[in-house]
């Protein structure tokens, strides 16, 4: 969580904010193995991924309070 929350402080440059990371990596970090045996897919397969994104976002946005209050160098958040 950590090194996608210093990709995201660098998002001036990359163009992937918080929020397309965790559209990105959440069907990786948050898997279902329900989800999968039921075989998703279509507007379900996109809601899932939704929720899941969510998750993940508000997972970067408190990583100093979910993990330690190590904060990332330099101090900078990625977002607000």
């Amino acid at each position: 969580m950590r090194h996608l929350l210093r990709m995201a402080a660098h998002s001036s440059h990359t163009n992937m904010h918080g929020g397309g990371l965790a559209i990105v990596w959440a069907p990786n970090l948050l898997r279902s193995g329900g989800v999968e045996a039921t075989g998703f897919n279509g507007t379900a397969a996109f809601m899932e991924v939704r929720v899941q994104g969510g998750g993940v976002e508000f997972i970067l946005t408190h990583v100093e309070q979910l993990f330690g209050d190590a904060p990332l160098r330099g101090g900078a958040r990625p977002w607000g």
